[in-house]
């Protein structure tokens, strides 16, 4: 089944290049768990569509986009509820001044918190990065108005992931970078293959190869090594719904991992295992999500048909995307750079669900 597997990766792959759903892509399919598990791994096209266009390798780095929600900041959450010092009722204003003291940390992991989905703040900015226009920025988000009663309906927000995201580092007192590179990435030794890259940091550019994204018109040239969202590259490149670069390698692992923390089974991320199971088995009445992370919406998910109905996953604007199958234990990982080099191009939509429905119908088999 590797073989089928590997060969089936490699086609899509091409076909996706051909077709111009993306200039490059590395995915990755792991399937069965702990000592029976084998991985696979392709890659396709460059890294960017004109002669500076390197070839995407297993190793490329891809600016995650919203992965960062799940990977990154829900991960973080569930460690410190782990620690007593938050709770899934923890209401946002014990550490963030704002006008709607009923919300709470539940709502913003659900998106259920009555915030709008999002709003092209960044267009009242200059494109250029400095304490006071972070400071402006957030000013701005938190007095943003509810739409909606907390708790009534579901919307997802990227307002309320940039809220939780200030809360852990209010609660912590350190910034989400370092957070994540020491309570996530350095137990799996996967520093180097999943990190936040703060722009202007003492790291300097990124040294491995990086798929480009979009040409941005506010900033007036191709991003490559450089986040992609707007209004994380104003808070310096880290934030709580973005910032996240990886490799298909880091997100199988840390998809792999939260699978066998999912299922009770021994694993290095420093989580309770009840404390996940909650937020992957939590769902708000008539919403696809539970805590921090999708489901599968029937008859029209991007991972197609063969999901069992308990999956989650995410995607991200940039064009990445995985989901975990519990039941199956099957998790597919496919990263692409779909906005480069514009983000008016959104042939991934019908190359999603057929990409993920090629391969279960050879996982599901075995």
């Amino acid at each position: 089944m590797k073989n089928q597997i590997n060969k089936i990766l490699d086609t899509l792959g091409a076909q996706g290049v051909a077709e111009g759903v993306f200039s490059g892509m590395s995915a990755g399919v792991s399937i069965g768990s702990k000592n029976s598990r084998f991985r696979s791994f392709t890659s396709a096209g460059k890294t960017r569509q004109d002669a500076l266009g390197t070839t995407v390798s297993e190793q490329t780095l891809f600016d995650l986009a919203s992965l960062t929600k799940p990977l990154s900041t829900v991960l973080l959450t569930l460690q410190l509820i782990g620690e007593q010092k938050l709770d899934w009722h923890t209401p946002l204003d014990r550490f963030l001044e704002l006008n709607y003291p009923q919300v709470e940390l539940y709502h913003l992991l659900n998106h259920s918190s009555g915030l709008p989905a999002y709003h092209p703040y960044f267009r009242q900015f200059a494109p250029r990065q400095d304490k006071e226009a972070r400071q402006r920025l957030f000013g701005l988000i938190r007095s943003e108005p509810l739409i909606y009663e907390t708790g009534s309906g579901s919307l997802y927000s990227d307002l309320g992931f940039i809220l939780l995201g200030k809360l852990i580092e209010q609660c912590t007192g350190k910034d989400l970078d370092v957070l994540f590179k020491e309570r996530i990435a350095s137990p799996l030794s996967l520093e180097k293959d999943i990190f936040f890259h703060p722009i202007g940091g003492e790291q300097g550019p990124i040294e491995r190869e990086v798929a480009a994204s979009e040409a941005c018109p506010w900033r007036g040239n191709i991003l490559q090594g450089e986040v992609h969202d707007e209004h994380c590259w104003l808070m310096g490149g880290v934030a709580g719904h973005a910032g996240l670069f990886g490799s298909v390698k880091g997100v199988i692992c840390l998809c792999e991992q939260i699978l066998d923390l999912w299922k009770r089974e021994s694993a290095q991320l420093p989580i309770e295992s009840k404390i996940l199971r909650y937020a992957l088995q939590t769902k708000q009445p008539h919403s696809d999500w539970c805590l921090g992370f999708d489901t599968p919406t029937p008859g029209g998910s991007s991972s197609g048909r063969y999901f069992s109905s308990t999956s989650v996953g995410h995607l991200g604007f940039s064009g990445t995307s995985f989901w975990i199958d519990p039941v199956k234990e099957v998790i597919v990982v496919l990263l692409t750079n779909r906005i480069h080099p514009t983000r008016e191009n959104t042939k991934i939509r019908s190359f999603r669900p057929l990409f993920h429905d090629r391969i279960m119908e050879i996982a599901i088999a075995r």
